[in-house]
């Protein structure tokens, strides 16, 4: 150090400027010597390839490799730079005898260019190839080569050497060339993309095939006699033959790729997706779009989640349609009308609030509010039906009482706890058709909430009986992504593990959801929790289901909105939807979350909790906020004489003699429906003729009253006026139920006025209040 320090002192010129020459050498390579933009790639979780995007200069340039298939190496090793991991970044005899070589010919015959002076040569585009660039090379190789290791180097040159065209790098050019990942190639491949770089246009079609025939085969020979082959691998080479032309790259998961884009353009992401189920799932979408097309129906989008992990399996944006019908388009994440698929939701929602037990009847009877008049798919009525069926069986009339009875804001709030991001106005703003498709959803948010109903259900049971506190989280499709489902606790996020469960055991009764019509399927081999969905005007079918480590969506329609008869979710969703699952591996049902639920006694005919004079009662398992609902309303106590064919009391018949029966007893007007369907439904007997009715309730006409002829006048147009039917009611806040000629025209409550226009002739007007009592009246229309 003191020589050195002395050395200094007495040559301070030289010193200086030798520390000038070392400072500019340390800083003569940029820090980043391949700025090109790159393509963006994304491969499936087994790093399979999925699909790429060209990159920006319109170069097949896939982002730089950590590592270099064995047999590429080897190759380009002994085409290129044999001492490669031996020279310091240039190689001195073979420069002399590239120099030599030229000299002596008078033309430049080689270059003795090492891989680390190419890399360097390739990083310096548009340099022209002199002396003094050769010098320059060289030491801004040797500078390379204190920076990165020989591997890294190597890389470098792999990932950025031209393969001819505009495919440039190793990978790119494996799948351009073979169709195959470059770690996939034969020693014939390898050794074809090995020369490639030294002469790049020898790859052409048609053009050139003697010539980059005999260079690989050279090098083939080469390998055979160093032992790097055996002879057979050999001979099995050379017979292979040349690629004629580029293969498009894989396009597996296109619309996956053009997200991925959005984020990470030019980058490579391994993504969550499973090749494997991803391809099989391609398969059935095309299979399925086939017959759809004939229908006019072109576009289909499926998510496929894993449950435990939140990963996405499989992405499909769109069907393999054409550009008029939108293939471009991802519907993954576009808004579109829900139809039904929102109604376990507000099954889920009054579970959880306690307003309803999973078979309670809930009526279902013509039903108008306002201006809005829900009907049933199948423009039918039931009277009265359990509300676990009325799910199952997509029931619309139901589900709107439910939501009206339950409340819009309360419902819409639970929505917003889901995070579905297209509902964007306030609960007014949609009405009671929230839950039949006034709202607009997306297929990713859908799934999302599916699945985070089923990870809360799975992590209570796996967790002493805990919530986690982030289960509705966005899923993943980033495999460096990671899931925080945050901290256990003892609340729930939103719905509680019984409310969830037992939503599922509904949706899991295979009924005929929406209609009869097309109904040969589904006895899945494995229990799922399901719902389809159809909008107005046949525009979107959805079907979504899940089991305890899956859950599948399906959206199917038309991109542009257009409606198709038979647009139904359980004949054009629902098929995909059994589809993808038979192709997943099978999973258990939910266990049952008893720390959840109470044991109770249960109504069977009504679904309530069954009162004292309930007469068929059984043990259920009901979610803990159920018990607050209330005891059976249908089952009362029936005075019956000896026979039982009459009601009688105290004016009529003994005390002794009186049989006190239970009888279930549903409102008229969902008696009328219900026992239509139920022939075992039995209306109360009538009074015996000589018993006194005192049932404290009267009502009567208003008009008309004693007239039995009515002339309906006309205005001024010609058009005959209403009739307008008015009657007064002791009980004013009951619920009048009005028929003319037995067929129902509507309800009335607290002012008890109808219009109707009747035919001319002679009608009967027939009036039931909700409690069973009837007023009928005789009138005659004249004109």
């Amino acid at each position: 150090m003191y020589r050195l320090i002395r050395y200094i002192k007495r040559n301070r010129i030289k010193s200086l400027v030798i520390f000038v020459l070392l400072v500019a050498y340390y800083f003569c390579l940029p820090k980043q010597l391949f700025k090109d933009p790159t393509a963006t790639v994304i491969t499936s979780q087994s790093n399979e390839l999925l699909g790429a995007l060209i990159a920006e200069d319109g170069q097949w340039r896939f982002p730089e490799s950590d590592s270099i298939p064995g047999k590429f190496k080897t190759c380009i090793l002994q085409f290129e730079d044999e001492y490669f991991y031996k020279h310091p970044g240039f190689n001195p005899v073979s420069i002399f005898k590239a120099l030599k070589d030229n000299w002596s010919s008078g033309s430049v015959k080689r270059g003795g260019s090492t891989i680390t002076q190419q890399v360097i040569r390739l990083s310096r585009k548009g340099q022209s190839r002199t002396y003094l660039e050769k010098i320059k090379e060289i030491i801004l190789a040797t500078r390379l080569e204190f920076r990165l290791s020989k591997d890294e180097i190597l890389n470098l040159y792999a990932s950025h050497a031209p393969f001819g065209g505009n495919v440039v790098g190793i990978d790119a050019a494996s799948w351009r060339y073979f169709n195959r990942s470059a770690h996939n190639l034969s020693w014939a491949e390898s050794a074809t993309l090995a020369v490639l770089p030294n002469a790049p246009s020898l790859i052409y079609p048609g053009k050139n095939q003697k010539r980059l025939l005999d260079k690989r085969n050279r090098l083939l020979k080469k390998l055979y006699e160093n032992g790097t082959i055996d002879e057979l691998t050999y001979d099995l080479s050379i017979a292979e033959g040349l690629p004629q032309k580029p293969y498009p790259l894989p396009q597996i998961a296109p619309h996956l790729l053009q997200k991925v884009a959005k984020i990470h353009k030019g980058k490579r992401i391994k993504t969550t997706v499973k090749s494997s189920l991803q391809e099989q799932a391609n398969f059935i979408v095309k299979q399925h779009y086939n017959q759809l097309k004939q229908n006019e129906i072109y576009n289909i989008s499926v998510l496929v989640l894993d449950i435990n992990t939140r990963e996405v399996l499989t992405y499909i944006g769109n069907s393999p349609t054409d550009r008029t019908h939108q293939r471009s388009v991802d519907i993954i994440d576009k808004p579109r009308s829900t139809g039904s698929i929102l109604k376990p939701f507000l099954y889920a929602s009054m579970l959880d609030a306690g307003d309803l037990l999973p078979n309670t009847l809930v009526a279902d009877v013509p039903t108008q509010f306002g201006s809005y008049q829900p009907e049933n798919f199948n423009q039918s009525y039931d009277g009265a039906v359990h509300a676990n069926e009325a799910l199952s069986r997509s029931l619309n009339v139901p589900a709107v009482r439910m939501l009206q009875g339950f409340g819009l804001d309360r419902f819409y709030h639970y929505l917003k706890q889901l995070q579905l991001k297209d509902l964007k106005y306030n609960a007014n703003h949609y009405g009671l058709s929230l839950v039949l498709g006034g709202a607009e959803s997306n297929l990713w948010d859908l799934c999302k909430s599916y699945a985070a109903m089923a990870s809360t259900l799975n992590h209570f049971n796996d967790n002493s009986s805990q919530y986690y506190t982030k289960e509705f989280i966005q899923p993943i499709y980033n495999s460096e992504s990671k899931i925080n489902f945050g901290k256990l606790t003892n609340e729930k996020t939103v719905f509680d593990a019984a409310s969830i469960y037992l939503t599922f055991e509904s949706m899991n009764q295979v009924n005929r959801p929406e209609s009869d019509e097309s109904w040969e399927f589904y006895d899945s081999s494995q229990e799922i929790a399901w719902k389809t969905g159809t909008s107005f005007g046949f525009r979107d079918a959805w079907a979504i289901g899940t089991t305890k480590d899956y859950v599948v969506g399906v959206w199917v329609g038309n991109a542009d909105g257009e409606g198709r008869p038979g647009l139904v979710g359980v004949q054009t969703a629902a098929p995909i939807l059994f589809d993808v699952f038979d192709v997943l591996p099978k999973s258990d049902w939910f266990a049952k979350p008893y720390d959840e639920m109470l044991e109770v006694s249960i109504c069977k005919k009504s679904g309530y909790r069954a009162s004292s004079i309930c007469d068929d009662t059984e043990l259920q398992h009901i979610q803990k906020s159920g018990q607050k609902t209330a005891p059976c309303p249908f089952h009362q106590l029936v005075h019956l004489d000896a026979s039982e064919r009459f009601q009688v009391n105290s004016s009529c018949e003994a005390v002794s003699r009186i049989k006190n029966t239970s009888w279930f007893v549903l409102p008229p007007l969902q008696a009328y429906y219900f026992q239509n369907k139920n022939p075992f439904y039995k209306p109360l007997p009538p009074y015996r003729n000589d018993c006194v009715e005192s049932s404290g309730i009267s009502m009567e006409f208003i008009y008309p009253n004693q007239q039995s002829t009515i002339f309906l006048p006309k205005d001024f147009d010609g058009n005959t006026n209403d009739l307008v039917l008015k009657v007064a009611h002791s009980k004013p806040e009951l619920e009048l139920y009005w028929y003319v000629d037995s067929k129902y025209i509507g309800t009335t409550k607290d002012i008890h006025d109808m219009a109707v226009l009747p035919s001319e002739g002679e009608h009967m007007i027939t009036v039931v209040d909700e409690m069973g009592n009837e007023l009928k009246h005789k009138i005659t229309i004249s004109e």
